[in-house]
């Protein structure tokens, strides 16, 4: 027959279980929103990345046509020869299809450009104008 002290060493008592969750809670409630903030930077930085290739995409097509898409024509210029585009050698993508930017939306595209030659940008999360954190514009001339 075992004794009462071999069975007490053999499990945790509830007052050690609370203590441990409590401690487990408090780490995550402290690292939970590290992480996700991390999650969301990279939202932006693929943003930037696939700006940078839309753009080096526009400098193939602009050797290729000689000039860079209307804004009539967009970024689907890349992808889909416009009717006059003389000299097009596209698709100037991979696989062939535009990328869309994080956050499910197409990229806006204005050539001539307000802030560089062309502008490419996306409204970030909140898919409006201005915000701060995800929700900041992502853009190419910044």
């Amino acid at each position: 027959m075992k004794s009462n002290r071999q069975k007490r060493i053999r499990g945790f008592t509830l007052m050690e279980l609370l203590v441990v969750l409590a401690i487990l809670g408090l780490l995550v409630s402290l690292v939970g929103p590290q992480v996700l903030n991390q999650l969301g930077g990279a939202k932006s930085k693929t943003a930037r990345i696939q700006i940078r290739d839309l753009e080096q995409a526009l400098e193939m097509y602009k050797l290729d046509v000689g000039r860079f898409p209307s804004t009539n024509e967009g970024l689907e210029a890349l992808v889909n020869k416009p009717g006059d585009a003389t000299g097009w050698n596209g698709p100037y993508l991979k696989g062939g299809k535009l990328p869309k930017d994080p956050w499910k939306r197409d990229y806006n595209y204005k050539y001539p450009g307000q802030n560089a030659e062309i502008d490419i940008f996306s409204y970030g999360q909140n898919g409006s104008p201005g915000g701060e954190g995800e929700d900041a514009d992502v853009n190419n001339w910044d």
